[in-house]
């Protein structure tokens, strides 16, 4: 489904990403994991040329998407897309923000959109939230229908950036729960998350990243109970005992 060779990527003299090359399989869940500063989320926005890049090839699907002549927004459509901060249309209702792509871009009827937004709402345990608006539900509400949004674009492939980083710890288990039950459809997913235990229960694969390299490829179980990579032995003995003394 997805294929990065040689990917770099610079801001300015800095570079972020340093010969990138991985592969994603259709239909697996591949958690990115690292410190602060791996440039983890800058590969994930790479996926869907939220951010450009300097060097490499990106494959998805079998398309290169910088080819020449791409039609950006047409294939961004093709990507969903879960940010840390929501960014779900405030002036819209749950619905709304569920109904507003699939109508504009997907060519459905007033109808078909309403029906389909409201059985993702169910799906993600906000049916009862449909006529709310974003400013009357819970971050982790938000968040869910920012998921249903998504997924109203009926994506191949789901990109989630530290979906849970601005929630409240007592709201994380609810957006959680859903990225397992996509995860258990047989859903395309890449995640940048800090959430260790998603990363052990959900994912097929565990990439971990430091200085915008790919230092460490794993197994979840290989990955938490016997990593190779000095820097990720590190990472995981600093996060097991977060208040150990140096």
């Amino acid at each position: 489904m997805i294929q990065f060779d040689s990917v770099n990527k610079w801001y300015g003299a800095y570079q972020a990403l340093v010969e990138v090359t991985e592969s994603v399989d259709k239909g697996k869940v591949v958690v990115v994991c690292g410190p602060s500063g791996s440039g983890k989320s800058t590969l994930i926005r790479t996926l869907n040329r939220l951010e450009p890049i300097h060097g490499g090839k990106i494959h998805i699907d079998g398309q290169d998407i910088h080819a020449q002549g791409l039609d950006v927004n047409t294939f961004r459509s093709r990507i969903g897309f879960v940010f840390q901060q929501f960014n779900l249309f405030p002036h819209l209702t749950a619905l709304e923000n569920c109904t507003l792509a699939p109508i504009h871009l997907r060519g459905l009827s007033k109808a078909q959109a309403r029906d389909q937004a409201m059985a993702l709402l169910e799906r993600v345990g906000l049916a009862h939230k449909a006529h709310a608006f974003a400013t009357e539900l819970s971050g982790g509400q938000q968040q869910r229908v920012a998921i249903a949004r998504a997924l109203a674009m009926e994506p191949p492939l789901m990109l989630f950036d530290e979906p849970t980083s601005a929630l409240d710890p007592e709201m994380v288990g609810e957006v959680l729960t859903v990225m397992k039950g996509l995860a258990r459809d047989g859903m395309t997913m890449v995640v940048v998350t800090h959430e260790m235990g998603f990363a052990r229960d959900v994912a097929d694969r565990v990439l971990f990243m430091d200085a915008g390299q790919v230092l460490e490829r794993a197994t979840p179980q290989a990955f938490f109970n016997a990593p190779e990579h000095p820097r990720a032995q590190q990472f995981l003995s600093d996060i097991r005992s977060p208040f150990a003394t140096a």
